[in-house]
């Protein structure tokens, strides 16, 4: 049990990863107003893109 488990934690993760990507990407697309409502800034969102790259 204890390989399927890691397996399926890597996968889980790896599409955490994937996802938060996504949303950063998406999020970026807004102008400066909407993200400040919402908390998240820009530089916030292009450090958090390129600090879950893998390389």
């Amino acid at each position: 049990m204890g390989f399927f488990r890691t397996a399926y934690k890597n996968i889980a993760s790896a599409r955490q990863s994937q996802a938060n990507r996504f949303v950063n990407a998406e999020l970026l697309k807004l102008d400066d107003e909407s993200l400040k409502k919402m908390g998240k800034s820009r530089a916030e969102l292009r450090r958090n893109a390129n600090s879950s790259m893998l390389f």
